[in-house]
C-alpha cells in the first residue's frame, strides 16, 4: 500500500468526501431507524413503545456491528459493499415486512379452503398466533440487521481515512464521530420536516437514493482500492433499477399488503405527523350506505354501523347530568362525532382540543382532501358528523391536551360539561392523559354543577384498567364518581366514567328528570340508568386496584395485560 502522504489540498479533498459521506450515511441510518419504528408502531398500535424498543435494539446491534468490523481486512472493499447492502435492506425492509405480514394474515383463509372447513369457521390456533406475533415483530429483526450493518460504518471509514493519510491520526475517531452526530441531527430534521407525513415506501426510496449516491461517490473516488469494483458497479445499477421500481410500484404494493391487516377494503391510508390514519369500507348492498371504519395506528376507533351507540353513551349522560349546556369542552374526538351529538343540546360554544389537524381535516368541509382523490371519503365523513366542524359555535384547538388546558386554566375558563374522548391508554404517552394530575387540572375547568365523562375502555376485557380510571378520577378530587357500560357491537361491552364535583351524582341527576331533554332514535333515560348496573361482585377487588398517578405506568400495564389474545386451535362463532 502506498504510504506517501498526499499534498494538503488532496488530503482536504479526501476529508471532504469521507466526512461528507459519513454525515450522509448517518442521516440515512437514523431515517431507516425511524421508518422501521414507525411501521412497527403502525402494526403493533403503539408508536412510542415501538420507537423506544427500536432505538434500544439498534444501539445494541450497532455496538455488535462495530466489534464485527474488525473481521474485514480490506476497509475500502468492505465499506463500499457495506453501503450497497445497507441501501438494499433500507429501501426494501418495510415492504418485505408488510408482505410477510400480509402472507401470514391470509394463511387462515388458505387453510380453511384447503381443509374445506365449515363456513364461518375462524382459524385462530396457537401456531397461527405465534406466526402472526413473529411477523409483527419482524421490524425489530430488520432493525437489528440494519443496526449491525450501520455499526460497522464508523470503524471502517476511520480505517479508510487513516490509510488515506498513511499515518496514525490522533483525532480520527473524534472527526468521524462528529460527522456522524451532525449527520444524524440533519437526518432527524429531514424526517420531522419532510418525511414524517410522506408515504412510508417513498420515504424509504428517497433515503436509499441518498445512500446509493454516497456509495457511488465513494466507489468512484476509491475505485482502484476496492476489490471486485466492477461487480459492485453492476450492483449499484441494480440498486438504481430497484429504486425506480419501488418508486413506481412500492406505494400500491404497500396498499395491497396493508389491506390484509384490515377486514374490509382500505379506501384511505395516510400518515399524519402524529399517527397513521386508515379508513375501510364494507359494502352491504346497493340500497344501503357503506360501512366505514376508522383506524388510528392500526386500532379501530369507530364503525359507522354502530358509532351512534358509543357516542350517545359518551355524550348524553354527561349533558343530561349538567345543570346548563352553554359552554362545552371536548378533549379528543377529532372525528367530530361526539361534537355532532353535543350540538344537539344547543350550546353557545364548544371548544374541542385535538392533537392531529390531519384527522380533523378528514372530517371537515373545505379541507385540502376535498380537492384530491379522497374527495368522496371526505364527503362521507362530513356527512357522518353532520358538518359539525362547520358550525360557527365550534372552536378547535390543535395540540396535546395535557399542555393545551393550561391556557384555559390561566384564563379561568369554566365549562358546563367536559367530555374526554381519547384513545385507550395503549402506550405510555397516553397514560399521562389518564392520570390523577390531568384529571385534577381538568376539574378546575368544570363548573360546580357540571359533569365530566371519560371513555374508559372495556369493563369486560380490561376490568382492572376500567376500575383504575374510576379510582383515579376519585383520587383527583371528584366527590361523585360512577361508571357505566353498554354493548357496542364493534367493540363488545364498553365503559365510561362520569363524575360530578358537588351535589348529587350523575345518575341521581338523570333519574330526577321526568323527560329526557334530547330526542334520540336509540337512547332513553331508562337505557342510560340501566347502564349504571354492574354484575354482582364486579367491584369486589376494588381495594387491590391502583390509582394511576402521574409518572406511573399503572393504567398502561393494566391495559396491556388485559388485551392479550386468547389461544386455542380454532373456534366457530355461534349463530
Amino acid at each position: 500500500m502506498d504510504q506517501v502522504i498526499p499534498a494538503k489540498r488532496q488530503l482536504f479533498f479526501h476529508d471532504v468526501i469521507l466526512i461528507g459521506i459519513m454525515a450522509v450515511l448517518a442521516a440515512c441510518g437514523l431515517i431507516y431507524e425511524y421508518l422501521l419504528s414507525h411501521y412497527a408502531g403502525r402494526v403493533l398500535g403503539a408508536v412510542e413503545t415501538a420507537i423506544y424498543a427500536m432505538i434500544g435494539i439498534m444501539i445494541v446491534s450497532m455496538g455488535i456491528g462495530a466489534f464485527a468490523a474488525r473481521w474485514f481486512k480490506h476497509p475500502f472493499t468492505a465499506f463500499a459493499w457495506l453501503e450497497a447492502v445497507i441501501a438494499l435492506v433500507g429501501m426494501s425492509a418495510v415492504l418485505l415486512i408488510a408482505g410477510l405480514i400480509a402472507l401470514i394474515g391470509t394463511l387462515p383463509q388458505v387453510l380453511t379452503d384447503i381443509f374445506n372447513l365449515p363456513p364461518g369457521t375462524v382459524l385462530d390456533g396457537n401456531i397461527l398466533i405465534q406466526l402472526k406475533d413473529m411477523a409483527e415483530f419482524t421490524p425489530y429483526f430488520a432493525g437489528f440487521l440494519l443496526g449491525f450493518l450501520i455499526g460497522m460504518e464508523i470503524p471502517l471509514i476511520a480505517r479508510v481515512r487513516q490509510q488515506v493519510y498513511g499515518t496514525f491520526l490522533e483525532n480520527n475517531a473524534g472527526t468521524i464521530y462528529g460527522a456522524d452526530y451532525i449527520g444524524a441531527g440533519v437526518g432527524a430534521a429531514i424526517w420531522v420536516t419532510f418525511m414524517l407525513s410522506m408515504d412510508i415506501t417513498q420515504a424509504a426510496v428517497l433515503t436509499a437514493l441518498l445512500n446509493v449516491i454516497a456509495g457511488c461517490i465513494f466507489l468512484w473516488r476509491y475505485f482502484d482500492k476496492v476489490k471486485w469494483a466492477k461487480t459492485l458497479v453492476l450492483f449499484h445499477v441494480l440498486l438504481l433499477a430497484i429504486l425506480l421500481l419501488l418508486a413506481n410500484k412500492g406505494q400500491s404494493w404497500m396498499q395491497q399488503f396493508t389491506n390484509v391487516l384490515y377486514k374490509d377494503q382500505v379506501i384511505l391510508s395516510t400518515q399524519s405527523n402524529y399517527q397513521h390514519i386508515a379508513v375501510t369500507e364494507r359494502i352491504i348492498s346497493v340500497d344501503q350506505p357503506p360501512i366505514l371504519d376508522l383506524y388510528l395506528n392500526g386500532r379501530l376507533q369507530f364503525s359507522s354501523a354502530d358509532e351512534h351507540i358509543y357516542h350517545a353513551m359518551l355524550v348524553y349522560p354527561a349533558m343530561a347530568a349538567s345543570a346548563r349546556h352553554d359552554n362545552i369542552l371536548l378533549i379528543g374526538g377529532g372525528d367530530g362525532l361526539a361534537l355532532r351529538n353535543v350540538l344537539q343540546w344547543n350550546p353557545k360554544q364548544v371548544t374541542l382540543i385535538d392533537l392531529d389537524p390531519t384527522l380533523v381535516g378528514l372530517f371537515s368541509e373545505n379541507d385540502a382532501l376535498s380537492q384530491s382523490a379522497e374527495q368522496r371519503i371526505n364527503q362521507q365523513m362530513v356527512a357522518l358528523n353532520q358538518q359539525a366542524f362547520s358550525d360557527p359555535r365550534v372552536k378547535v384547538i390543535y395540540g396535546d391536551a395535557f399542555i393545551e388546558i393550561d391556557p384555559l386554566i390561566a384564563q379561568q375558563a369554566k365549562f358546563d360539561t367536559i367530555i374526554i374522548d381519547l384513545p385507550d391508554p395503549s402506550h405510555p404517552d397516553l397514560n399521562k392523559l389518564y392520570s390523577d394530575f390531568f384529571y385534577t387540572r381538568v376539574g378546575r375547568l368544570l363548573q360546580g354543577d357540571g359533569a365530566m365523562v371519560i371513555q374508559s375502555t372495556s369493563p369486560y376485557h380490561a376490568k382492572k384498567a376500567f376500575q383504575s380510571i374510576g379510582k383515579t378520577v376519585n383520587a383527583a378530587g371528584f366527590d361523585n364518581v360512577e361508571q357505566y357500560r353498554q354493548n357496542v357491537p364493534s367493540f363488545g361491552e364498553w365503559g365510561w366514567t362520569i363524575a360530578t364535583k358537588i351535589g348529587q351524582s350523575a345518575s341521581n341527576r338523570i333519574k330526577s328528570q321526568s323527560e329526557f331533554p334530547v330526542k334520540d332514535s336509540w337512547i332513553t333515560s331508562a337505557v342510560i340508568l340501566g347502564a349504571f348496573a354492574f354484575p354482582a361482585n364486579f367491584y369486589s377487588n376494588i381495594n387491590e386496584i391502583q390509582v394511576n398517578y402521574l409518572g406511573s405506568s399503572v393504567l398502561f400495564q393494566y391495559h396491556h395485560q388485559a388485551w392479550q389474545k386468547d389461544q386455542g386451535l380454532y373456534y366457530q362463532p355461534q349463530p
